[in-house]
């Protein structure tokens, strides 16, 4: 049996025992909005810092951003959402790096939103950002659970 974590003891108390099978059966994309969620704050945060108060261009501040959200994003999936599937030194860096290819192309689209928005329409950056992010957040959810942290073990070394 698998070791409770953090969020399966906060849920196990009293006054949030009503909430647990809800929690139980969707505990994986629960997390995940969780965690998306702290990151579209990372970012969006980070993006408005290196642009409004840094005044670096949309499109770097948004790739500096996007290196330090995507190892947050990594840290977090990896520990509490996904679970950890690879347990050798083989297994973690093919895990690693088809995060980071998944994430790159999210970064292309998030970059194509944001000079379309930005440098050809005029649109407010943070309201492009915002929208970008997004859709990002669905589509490395969909990368992350199809094609990273698969649960089947057929990626894995043993």
């Amino acid at each position: 049996m698998e070791r409770p974590d953090i969020f399966d003891r906060i849920m196990s108390w009293k006054p949030l025992s009503p909430l647990q099978p809800f929690y139980k059966k969707y505990k994986e994309p629960l997390l995940y909005l969780f965690f998306g969620g702290l990151t579209f704050f990372l970012s969006i945060g980070l993006f408005w810092l290196f642009t409004a108060k840094l005044s670096m261009p949309a499109l770097t501040a948004n790739i500096i951003d996007w290196i330090i959200c995507v190892a947050f994003a990594y840290i977090t999936n990896r520990t509490w959402v996904f679970k950890d599937k690879a347990h050798d030194a083989k297994g973690v860096v093919r895990e690693c790096c088809v995060f980071m290819i998944g994430r790159l192309g999210t970064l292309g689209l998030e970059e194509l939103i944001l000079w379309i928005g930005i440098d050809l329409l005029g649109i407010n950056s943070l309201a492009v950002k915002v929208v970008g992010q997004v859709l990002v957040i669905i589509g490395n959810y969909v990368i992350s659970k199809l094609f990273v942290f698969r649960k089947d073990d057929a990626h894995e070394t043993k």
